[in-house]
């Protein structure tokens, strides 16, 4: 599918990979809406480099909707890229005792039921466009390596992102007579703001442990292969690791 003049939904698009994707697309020829948290830098982003900015919380329904139609109102609607997300750690139990169920459910929320909300709703606008070369569009998730190697500490975002990965095959399969594809990628250790809470040595110790390239993730790696999977229509229903080769130890 080709990316110049299609609009483009980029969920979390207010920073990380994310905002690394939206400016990749936008760098292609698409018209492209970050939605993201009031409180981040989207507004501000959006004016610096051509985007446009739907202020929302993915696990709201009201607000999707509007990011939705924002996007819609650019062009057909045919590329969804859903990078909004947490990794709050906690050990189910610690030594302050369990673990909150509250924090368990707001990591669950915001990874999978707001990926969700996010895919249902804009599917829906997909559906309504005409099809080009038989497709009428794509939808990319984010999964991660702790999917299949969670570590101690990530019992939430684990199971969040496990199911992230899990749903795409079923919702590939769902959307196939309507003529859009689902594809997810486990991106492994990355530079993102999430990793820029660690210590440095903590940083550097995560990129040292990746087999090759021995170092971190770029974000424009991720969104080098959001644009490889928009553009290669054969690509469907799975969850690509981009990690390195790296399999993540217990801690």
């Amino acid at each position: 599918m080709q990316i110049r003049d299609a609009a483009a939904l980029v969920t979390g698009g207010a920073s990380g990979l994310g905002l690394a994707t939206a400016l990749a697309l936008t760098e292609a020829g698409a018209r492209v809406v970050i939605a993201d948290l009031p409180s981040s830098r989207g507004e501000e982003l959006a004016a610096e480099n051509g985007l446009t900015f739907a202020p929302c919380d993915v696990t709201d329904e009201h607000g999707v909707a509007r990011a939705v139609e924002a996007a819609s109102e650019l062009g057909p609607l045919r590329i969804v890229v859903c990078c909004a997300g947490v990794a709050t750690p906690g050990r189910a139990v610690g030594k302050n005792g369990v673990l909150a169920l509250a924090d368990f459910e707001r990591v669950v929320s915001i990874n999978l039921t707001g990926t969700f909300n996010v895919i249902r709703l804009a599917a829906l606008a997909m559906m309504a466009t005409e099809p080009v070369d038989d497709e009428r569009g794509v939808v990319i998730t984010t999964s991660s390596v702790a999917a299949f190697e969670g570590q101690i500490g990530q019992p939430a975002y684990a199971a969040s992102k496990a199911a992230v990965a899990g749903m795409t095959l079923p919702l590939a399969r769902e959307f196939a007579s309507s003529l859009i594809r689902v594809v997810s990628i486990a991106p492994g250790v990355f530079e993102t703001p999430m990793m820029g809470g660690l210590p440095q040595a903590a940083q550097d110790s995560l990129g040292a442990q990746v087999p090759h390239p021995s170092r971190l993730g770029r974000p424009s790696e991720f969104a080098s292969l959001v644009q490889q999977i928009i553009e290669n229509s054969y690509l469907n229903g799975d969850t690509i690791r981009l990690d390195g080769a790296i399999r993540m130890a217990p801690r």
